[in-house]
């Protein structure tokens, strides 16, 4: 990070991301990557250094130059969103006036349903393969199940700590978005499985990273991109799906929650969703599912017109 954006803003942006809003660091990397295109597309375009003369012609123009690199306009939109943040910032700062996100229209997306794993790929993947009888054979296993069974995110599970585990009440307790905690339950068998992970865990690195749950086979915090290779190739065992990432476990879990007929804002408050709005694809996603059904077992479904 140069001198020149750190004057516009860039380092007081970090702490406020970190220790205001909380975000966890994998946000917060996210943010930064954002932020630095957009700085370096104003630099080579417009020779702009200070992001406190961007103008909304700037940040259009932007826009305009990722959707020609083929950037999906959800994707734009993430980034769009990232330059809210700042500039929301440099408003509180004082710094400008009036944010140039006032004068720019983001692009379209169509609802996209999010990717989900069959109940069936879940039960071949957790119950009838065989996993080690090892430390990293029950850590691989938990990591998968905690996933799928609870519906935390990456960075939830990543910082889980062992004292966050409650066996005797069967719930877990996470950090989310915004520092805000919420209460997780998770089943019997869950919980068995949780307690032979800890045997083996103290048995193979007792006193290493004394409080951080999972741990790498050198006695290191667990991170990111394992994590990532972790769940890609244990999914694609039982999936030829494209998507594979531990979000698609965060998917499954309240889809099939749903589809099974959960209460929406169980769904919202076990996910720790601000509001129902960002919860409701995935009553639309049961909707579809219900739509195949009809389309497949219904004598009429396939009928192109009333015969009378």
């Amino acid at each position: 990070m140069t001198p020149k954006q750190d004057q516009t803003g860039n380092t007081g942006f970090l702490q406020y991301l970190r220790y205001e809003k909380h975000y966890s660091e994998h946000t917060v990397q996210a943010y930064l990557t954002d932020l630095g295109q957009f700085q370096q597309f104003l630099a080579l375009q417009y020779a702009i250094e200070d992001s406190t003369a961007v103008k909304g012609q700037h940040i259009r123009s932007w826009v305009a130059s990722l959707m020609g690199e083929g950037i999906e306009p959800v994707s734009i939109r993430r980034k769009i969103s990232t330059l809210k943040t700042f500039f929301r910032y440099l408003l509180r700062e004082g710094k400008i006036q009036r944010s140039p996100l006032q004068q720019v229209s983001l692009p379209k997306i169509g609802e996209r349903l999010p990717s989900v794993l069959p109940e069936k790929a879940m039960y071949n993947l957790l119950e009838q393969m065989k996993w080690d009888d090892t430390y990293e054979g029950w850590r691989n296993r938990l990591l998968l199940d905690l996933l799928y069974q609870t519906g935390i995110r990456q960075g939830e599970l990543l910082s889980l700590k062992v004292s966050d585990i409650d066996l005797y009440q069967h719930r877990i307790k996470v950090l989310g978005k915004g520092g805000k905690e919420r209460l997780v339950p998770f089943g019997k068998q869950l919980a068995t499985n949780i307690q032979k992970y800890l045997s083996l865990r103290q048995q193979q690195f007792a006193g290493a990273c004394a409080d951080t749950l999972f741990i790498t086979d050198k006695g290191k915090p667990f991170y990111a991109v394992l994590l990532n290779r972790l769940v890609k190739s244990h999914l694609s065992l039982v999936s030829t799906q494209e998507k594979r990432s531990p979000h698609v476990l965060r998917h499954s879990f309240a889809t099939h929650l749903s589809e099974n007929g959960a209460d929406l804002n169980a769904i919202k408050e076990l996910l720790g969703h601000s509001s129902l709005a960002a919860t409701q694809i995935y009553t639309h996603h049961s909707v579809e599912r219900l739509k195949q059904i009809y389309q497949q077992a219904h004598p009429k479904a396939g009928m192109q017109e009333h015969e009378g």
